[in-house]
């Protein structure tokens, strides 16, 4: 390991005290400084000897006290984590009904039912598996090793070795390993006024280097861009900026949406057939003592068998797997498009999103600053502008205010344009004297001698109002520019040059430096706008520089500071309409973030947030969708739901797009198997109360496997996508179905009563004509369920057309051969019968399909409000109007106003005439 001493002369070290001196003046402006709250038992801590930094047995105990410079995972069981996908309400059910069919000794449906369960399981552990930690992504940010002084000497040390009190040397490209606070002094022990640039965008979400001096803080996994100093640190692990933003994640645990929306109709079908499965099976007891004049042991078996079967075949066992192989095809779509998603269930969520918070630096804008429209003194132009900017930057540095002049010059004086890769050199140009940038007098200067006109004079460039001082006469002109630029929250830089062969200073002109939109952000967001997802700025920028963003963006400007999430007069709900109504929020820290996305989602918004940085990761966490944008920290990624793999944000709307078909056809999905449920409990509690009939258990099972497995095909199927965000109409979804299975209900008694009393085929034949009714007729109402327009508006896939056909073919041929025989009470029927069955099973849900458009036409929130009325829904009934009637009250005042400006214009006409 290398070491050296740190030696400077002992006459000259003043022991140094930890307090904030007044900064050196700066050439970027941090607005956002968050206090290093250090409490007073740790402050006497940092009291740490520069030159000899701490001994190692103060290391140690400090170690003990403080732990690791690490942030603690906490490490989730694998195998715990697989069984938790046994729980729930229809696995309940399902381990129970296994359970039962052991007791009963009905093996096939035993292992029917237990490899549906493990298949469920499996499904989704596989999914959740692929993600990553994020509390691993975070960990990985921070830097693997520092330079550090302990006991005189400067070692390497892991990052994780480091304890409150360490002094570290921070040098350019070094990531900060802790939270430490400046010195003002350089590793060889003597004081300096040079201040570092740190790059901390990824965690405060800044687009320019903050400036850091003696006094300032600097924060685990920024980046040291410019300078050099000692350090002390203050924080380690958990206490860190980055460890308040793990245990932001931490505590983001709830429920998705979409497993909510499952879980509520899972608990409506489970409990509509145990309810109706109980009644049954206490009839059924009831009757045989009756009968019998007692109830054995194995007349309650009998019972159970029956009433099991029933049950297996009722309860939705095969929702969870379509529901996740239709979300998978979807991810895998996504995939194709740069859009990776990690947690299957945001596909069907980002389908509901209607608000997008968006980071800006990096995610809207390309966090690098860039030559903007500049302000040109007479007779000057843009290209000598840039040309005398160009000769006075620093050549070699990573300042990005110098690389921002040098590019732009670089592609646009036509001298350096067929020079490329000349560096500083500029033909027919010589530098024979360049003074870098120093905080005293905040400008670059430079002696240049024209080589053609054998002429010296000097350039100079750096902060506007130094600049304009150094130049004599009247300088409103210029100052009113600075204003400007500063109100539109761009950077200004001055550039003047003297006359040749005199000292006298000349302005050559302002430059204006911003970090630019990406080209396709403004596309985007007019895009996400047409989808009805409206798009909030979120940025620890200044307010100004958020508002100009947002203009050039074609967002509205209203943007907020974070004071307006956090101001304790205003009440909670107060606090949600601001963020409603917000185009965005400036000057806000990760704890912000969050706040806006906890806010929205308490009026029941769905929220998707982008962001790259580690400052996003806990806002990413907590909203419904979290999307990481390409170049994104470990961080960012892992927290997470969507990772966009191609630049800026055009490949959200492939995701909004392809979530959208997605929904489409899982709420096609919910309302097929929904209303089958209805209608096979209606029919066959009312066909076992009154006549005592059962189908054969055989025939059930079949129903339940065949068709269930068939509905997978529905993840290729073509779908609408909606001009709206989509959303789960629970009350609407159950009220069609109910409609729909009654009636389909009405056609299963005709079937039965038609073929039992009128055409009296046996009781063989019987089980067989309703085994094939009951399976297509449930089945083909899923092309009907598809869309909410008339079915044939949009075609099926043939894919989904020929699998789904193709299970009732299969039924029609075990029908008409009587495959099961009639030893299980099965028998074949003619081929006039099964056809027969099919065609009216057509025209049902041809019929159905009138009804269902007819329903969805005439629903209304307002309609829902007066059948079920709540309280909720009435205060939203009573918003709705208020709103309608704002919007009326603003478009007859615009009216009046539109109408008196063109009397205006009439009489201007007349007088011009």
């Amino acid at each position: 390991m290398n070491s050296f001493f740190i030696t400077p002369r002992d006459e000259e070290y003043t022991p140094l005290t930890l307090t904030t001196p007044t900064t050196p003046p700066s050439r970027t402006n941090s607005n956002i400084q968050s206090p290093d709250d250090i409490p007073p038992d740790l402050e006497r801590l940092l009291q740490t000897d520069p030159r000899q930094g701490l001994d190692y047995q103060a290391v140690l105990e400090r170690q003990k006290q403080f732990g690791r410079n690490e942030i603690i995972e906490k490490k989730r069981n694998r195998f715990l984590h697989f069984l938790s996908f046994f729980m729930g309400t229809i696995a309940y059910l399902i381990e129970i009904s296994i359970i039962l069919t052991a007791v009963t000794r009905d093996w096939v449906n035993f292992g029917i039912l237990l490899g549906l369960l493990i298949i469920n399981a499996i499904i989704g552990f596989s999914e959740e598996a692929k993600a990553e930690s994020a509390l691993d992504a975070l960990k990985s940010t921070l830097a693997l090793h520092t330079r550090c002084i302990r006991g005189g000497q400067l070692i390497e040390v892991d990052a994780r070795d480091l304890v409150p009190g360490d002094v570290i040397v921070m040098r350019l490209g070094d990531i900060v390993p802790a939270d430490a606070r400046l010195l003002g002094i350089d590793a060889t022990g003597e004081p300096t006024s040079l201040n570092l640039q740190v790059d901390q965008s990824s965690l405060t979400g800044e687009s320019l280097p903050a400036d850091k001096g003696a006094g300032d803080s600097v924060y685990s996994s920024s980046i040291i861009k410019q300078g050099q100093q000692l350090a002390v640190v203050t924080k380690t692990g958990a206490n860190t900026f980055i460890g308040r933003a793990a245990s932001l994640i931490s505590i983001t645990t709830e429920s998705g949406h979409f497993q909510q929306i499952i879980g509520q109709i899972g608990n409506f079908l489970i409990f509509l057939t145990i309810i109706l499965v109980l009644i049954i099976f206490i009839v059924d007891v009831v009757d045989t003592k009756i009968r019998t004049g007692t109830v054995t042991g194995q007349d309650i078996l009998n019972t159970l068998e029956e009433i099991i079967v029933l049950t297996v075949a009722a309860i939705p066992v095969g929702l969870p797997t379509v529901m996740s192989v239709t979300m998978a095809v979807g991810a895998k779509q996504l995939a194709s498009r740069q859009v990776i998603v990690k947690r299957l269930t945001a596909v069907e969520e980002f389908a509901s999103v209607s608000v997008l918070c968006s980071d800006k630096t990096g995610t809207l804008t390309l966090n690098e600053l860039t030559f903007d429209e500049p302000y040109l003194s007479p007779g000057e132009t843009t290209d000598s502008l840039l040309l005398d900017a160009y000769l006075a930057s620093e050549p070699g540095t990573n300042d990005p205010i110098e690389k921002a002049v040098r590019e732009a010059a670089e592609s646009t004086v036509p001298a350096l344009k067929a020079n490329p890769g000349s560096h500083h050199g500029v033909p027919g140009y010589k530098i024979t004297n360049f003074i870098p940038f120093n905080p005293s007098s905040k400008m670059t200067q430079a002696t240049v001698t024209n080589l053609d006109l054998h002429t010296s004079y000097q350039v100079c460039k750096g902060a506007p109002q130094v600049i304009i001082g150094l130049v004599d006469g009247d300088n409103a002109a210029y100052e009113d520019a600075i204003a400007r630029f500063a109100t539109r929250g761009l950077r200004a830089l001055g550039v003047a040059r003297t006359l040749p062969g005199t000292s006298e200073w000349k302005m050559v002109g302002l430059i204006s430096l911003l970090d630019p939109p990406r080209p396709d952000s403004a596309d985007t967001i007019a895009e996400c706008l047409r989808h009805g997802v409206s798009v909030k700025m979120i940025t620890g920028d200044q307010t100004i520089i958020a508002k100009e963003v947002a203009g050039r963006l074609g967002l509205g400007r209203v943007i907020l500071d974070a004071n307006h999430l956090v101001d304790n007069a205003k009440s909670e709900e107060e606090l949600v309409e601001n963020c409603i109504r917000a185009d965005g929020f400036a000057e806000v820290i990760p704890e912000h973030k969050y706040r806006v996305v906890e806010l929205l989602q308490s009026r029941g918004l769905l929220v998707a947030m982008t962001g790259d940085g580690v400052n996003d990761a806990p806002a990413l966490k907590k909203a419904n969708v979290g999307i990481a944008v390409q170049g994104c920290t470990d961080a960012a990624r892992s927290a997470a739901d969507i990772v966009l793999l191609a630049p800026g944000l055009s490949t959200i709307i492939d995701g909004i797009k392809t979530s959208r078909a997605i929904f489409q056809r899982l709420r096609s999905y919910a309302l097929y198997r929904i209303t089958s449920t209805i209608h096979f409990l209606i029919f066959f509690f009312i066909i076992t109360i009154a006549e005592d009939w059962q189908m054969p258990a055989i025939l059930l099972i079949l129903i339940c496997v065949l068709n269930d497995a068939a509905t997978l095909v529905i993840a290729v199927d073509n779908a609408v996508i909606s001009p709206q965000p989509d959303k789960w109409r629970l009350g609407q979804l159950i009220f069609l179905s109910c409609v729909l299975a009654s009636i389909l209900s009405l056609f299963s008694f005709g079937h039965f009563y038609i073929a039992r009393d009128v055409m009296q085929v046996t009781s063989q034949q019987l089980s067989t004509i309703m085994y094939l009714h009951i399976s297509s007729a449930p089945h083909f109402v899923i092309f009907s369920t598809r869309i909410a327009d008339y079915w044939w508006r949009n075609r099926p896939s043939i894919v989904f057309t020929a699998v789904i056909l193709g299970t009732q073919v299969i039924a029609l041929i075990f029908s008409i051969f009587g495959v099961f025989g009639e030893s299980v009470n099965v028998g074949a029927i003619s081929w006039a019968w099964g056809l027969a069955i099919l065609g009216i099973s057509l025209v049902t849900f041809m019929l159905l399909d009138f009804v269902k458009v007819w329903i969805l036409r005439s629903w209304s929130f307002e309609l829902t409000a007066k059948l079920w009325p709540t309280p909720g829904r009435r205060a939203r009934v009573r918003q709705r109007e208020l709103s309608r009637r704002r919007r009326e009250n603003a478009q007859h005042n615009w009216g009046r106003v539109a109408k008196a400006a063109r009397v205006v214009q009439i009489a201007k006409a007349f007088q011009n005439l």
